[in-house]
């Protein structure tokens, strides 16, 4: 079953389309998150007189969001690992287990979105907080789509079990969230880290 739904992926010219499109997608998303990493860069520092982003950031709080995210990208690849083996109550337990963390994840930044607010520092307190909360923001907007699409994907299976049409929906669904655990890491890196060394 397994080599006939990958047979049935990698054969004929509608199936190049959906993939040239979909990494068309991906390609305009790292434009998007490059101009809004870039505005951040230039604008970190504009806080006009106000507090710092380096003293309101809790990096270990988000160092647990962080590693959230990264396990639900591993529990991802597991699912897609039981597809190969035809095994669709596995697949089903692991994007289960996937929701559940990226559940957490988007949690735990809407917490420190609300805690930020509730202390006084919304977007519109300066450029810098501007820029902090579009970037993470649209960050996390592309992850709650993730996981609509996730819950979605979830019931198909249910549905229609394991088939060539849930298999490709799976591999892209699993290209995207991978693509989002890489931009996670530069906006750690670049917006949480760098502001606190």
């Amino acid at each position: 079953m397994s080599t006939h739904i990958l047979n049935q992926h990698t054969a004929g010219s509608s199936i190049d389309k959906d993939v040239f499109g979909f990494w068309l997608y991906i390609l305009s998303d790292c434009i998007l998150f490059s101009v809004l990493f870039a505005s951040f860069s230039v604008l970190h520092e504009n806080v006009y007189g106000g507090v710092k982003i380096a003293e309101l950031v809790n990096v270990r709080y988000v160092f647990l969001e962080t590693m959230a995210l990264l396990m639900s990208s591993f529990t991802c690849g597991l699912s897609v690992i039981e597809v190969y083996r035809n095994n669709r109550p596995k697949v089903i337990q692991w994007l289960l287990v996937t929701f559940l963390l990226g559940g957490i994840f988007i949690y735990m930044e809407v917490n420190e979105f609300i805690s930020l607010y509730l202390e006084g520092h919304s977007w519109h307190g300066s450029a810098a907080l501007s820029s902090f909360f579009t970037l993470v923001g649209t960050h996390g907007l592309h992850v709650t789509v993730g996981l609509f699409w996730m819950a979605i994907l979830v019931i198909q299976f249910f549905v229609y079990g394991i088939c060539p049409a849930t298999y490709k929906r799976l591999s892209y669904l699993a290209l995207f969230w991978a693509f989002l655990d890489i931009i996670w890491i530069f906006v750690f890196t670049i917006v949480y880290l760098m502001e606190v060394v």
